[in-house]
């Protein structure tokens, strides 16, 4: 109840915008940047609960073009809150589309549109060019109970290939297996056992689109 006051409140203060915008808070401090990653610089800095307006965000969701006060630039999603089905909610792929958050792009239109008074203006060439992510999704994940911690992580390509992988510890002897699938259908497995003292032993698969197979292991010390 407490986050849906507060964030009714950062709503009312923010200045009537057009109708593709969408109104949001920051849920942190967080800087604001000329560009969709961390090696732009900074504009300002958009304090906790701060009302902010959302323009769109990049292909996958991952940075979005927002609007602060005078300020416009780039905040990642996931410090971004908007109101999804009635509650406050941080911005992710599947929220945004659905509370009206379009997909724009970054490019040097925008950066002469916003930036010519900025000291840094001139140094456009100087900054790598933006390109969509490879991956389209990600997780983790990491559980630990009786002595034993099991951890998950996993991904998707832009492509269509994924891979996942599991590593569990326990007693001072760790293994995992990662698995791999390409867009083609080749496959990769590795798997690797380390245990305190006696080494490690890695063992790998990896079978092309159109049937063959490699095989290898290696032996090695980890201190």
């Amino acid at each position: 109840m407490l986050g849906k006051i507060i964030f009714a409140a950062a709503l009312a203060l923010a200045a009537p915008v057009a109708s593709a915008a969408t109104t949001a808070v920051a849920v942190t401090n967080v800087n604001l940047r000329a560009g969709p990653s961390t090696v732009y610089p900074t504009v300002t800095v958009v304090p906790t609960g701060a009302a902010i307006t959302t323009f769109g965000c990049v292909s996958g969701y991952s940075w979005c073009d927002i609007s602060f006060g005078p300020y416009r630039g780039w905040v990642a999603a996931n410090y971004i809150q908007v109101i999804y089905r009635g509650a406050p909610v941080v911005l992710t792929a599947p929220v945004a589309p659905v509370v009206g958050i379009t997909v724009v792009s970054f490019n040097r239109v925008y950066w002469d549109r916003h930036y010519v008074a900025y000291p840094w203006y001139g140094r456009w060439g100087a900054y790598p060019p933006y390109g969509p992510p490879r991956v389209t999704s990600a997780n983790r994940s990491l559980t630990c109970a009786g002595g034993t911690c099991v951890g998950l992580r996993g991904a998707t390509g832009v492509y269509g290939g994924s891979t996942a992988q599991t590593r569990t510890c326990t007693s001072g002897a760790c293994t995992s297996t990662r698995s791999t699938e390409g867009p083609r259908g080749g496959t990769a497995t590795r798997t690797r056992s380390c245990a305190a003292g006696q080494g490690c032993t890695a063992n790998r698969t990896v079978t092309g689109p159109g049937g063959a197979v490699h095989t290898g292991s290696r032996s090695f010390q980890r201190w």
